[in-house]
């Protein structure tokens, strides 16, 4: 694909203003340039109160963007684990994006630096070295807090029990480690929105999705711990590609955030090119946030989630039961099970996405990352 020109403001408008203000998404707070988001109905209510887990990462980089430009969501904290890039590579990366959205009073933690028992596996191979398509921003000012993650995810959860919704958009190791620390703030969380997983295939391996296959273990405690979850997979990401009109908008955007996500956006097509990709990078990560923000951008089945921890080629698989029963492997010969596979009822633990309206996902994200306000909790 060739690469066209430079957009200005009017072609933004034109690409988002005709559907977005005709009201798909209704009642939204689709800031487009100087809107004040104060007018719109959703910004009166009160935001979600949110943790946002992440790997840094270009589709993170992204989604944190959104996310600090979206009234909808009060973000308590922002955790930094190992996946795509090191944890050397992640901290900094999340602490340029609070910098670059001018979000500085968003707390920023360390994490895990590896999963909770494998070695690490990144994917820098999709991301760059430095998790940001090679874009090099200055160091980061400011320092993250002197708790790690998963204390800061337990202290918070406790001070708001009830009102916290976790949205995990990287290896779950994190979360893992603060269950294993303090597993009664499983009763106190909110929900869970999750970018891993699918019901086909993986990105990895035939079966397993990287987040999940990075650390299966820390995927497995979260499905079986009973906090609501709503997962966002592959069935669903990989229908939300990013184009050349999607950089070229953002390069017209004009302000500060726009102009990040167009420069980590150009690189990191460059590098889909060289490695011989027609298309472009898929943006998981903001696709399962907006789950938070505008969930009619998806559509959602009710499942019965396991994850794979044992198998060499199917760990990190997601095995989905859309009803019951549940029937698991057939008994070895040599145990003194009798000859019936072991089974049980059903029980729904995951919301799971099965369909996306992709151009109002790209409007939302467009339009958030174009606009010229900035959102404070």
């Amino acid at each position: 694909m060739s690469k066209i020109p430079k957009r200005n403001r009017r072609d933004f408008l034109g690409f988002c203003g005709g559907t977005l203000l005709a009201g798909m998404l209704e009642g939204s707070t689709l800031m487009l340039g100087e809107n004040d988001p104060s007018k719109n109905r959703e910004s009166r209510r009160t935001p979600k109160k949110v943790i946002i887990d992440t790997d840094p990462g270009v589709d993170d980089a992204f989604a944190l963007l959104m996310v600090m430009r979206s009234p909808e969501l009060n973000i308590l904290a922002i955790t930094a684990v190992a996946g795509n890039v090191p944890l050397s590579c992640t901290l900094p990366n999340a602490l340029r994006m609070v910098e670059i959205a001018e979000r500085t009073d968003i707390p920023v933690a360390g994490g895990a630096s590896e999963p909770l028992i494998r070695k690490l596996v990144t994917a820098a191979y999709a991301h760059g070295e430095n998790g940001l398509g090679g874009v090099n921003f200055p160091a980061p000012k400011i320092r993250p807090v002197k708790e790690h993650a998963a204390e800061l995810m337990c202290r918070l959860i406790r001070e708001n029990p009830g009102e916290v919704y976790l949205i995990g958009i990287g290896p779950l190791t994190n979360l893992g480690l603060a269950l294993r620390q303090d597993p009664d703030i499983a009763k106190m969380i909110r929900g869970i929105v999750l970018m891993g997983g699918s019901l086909s295939s993986g990105n990895v391996t035939p079966a397993a999705e990287f987040n999940f296959y990075v650390d299966p273990e820390a995927a497995s405690m979260v499905f079986d711990s009973g906090i609501p979850i709503t997962m966002v997979g592959l069935d669903v990401t990989r229908k939300v590609e990013l184009t050349e009109l999607h950089i070229g908008l953002l390069e017209a955007g004009g302000g500060r955030v726009s102009a990040a996500a167009a420069r980590i956006a150009r690189k990191i097509m460059e590098l889909y090119r060289k490695q011989g990709n027609s298309g472009g990078p898929n943006m998981h990560d903001p696709l399962a946030v907006s789950a938070l923000i505008h969930p009619e951008i998806l559509t959602f089945e009710n499942y019965h989630i396991e994850i794979e921890t044992s198998g060499d080629i199917t760990a990190g698989e997601s095995v989905g039961w859309k009803h019951g029963p549940l029937w698991y492997s057939a008994p070895l010969q040599a145990t003194n099970v009798d000859g019936q596979a072991s089974s049980q009822s059903f029980r729904s633990n995951a919301k799971v996405a099965t369909g996306v309206n992709s151009q109002k996902f790209f409007e939302l994200l467009i339009s958030r990352l174009t606009a010229n306000t900035v959102i404070h909790s």
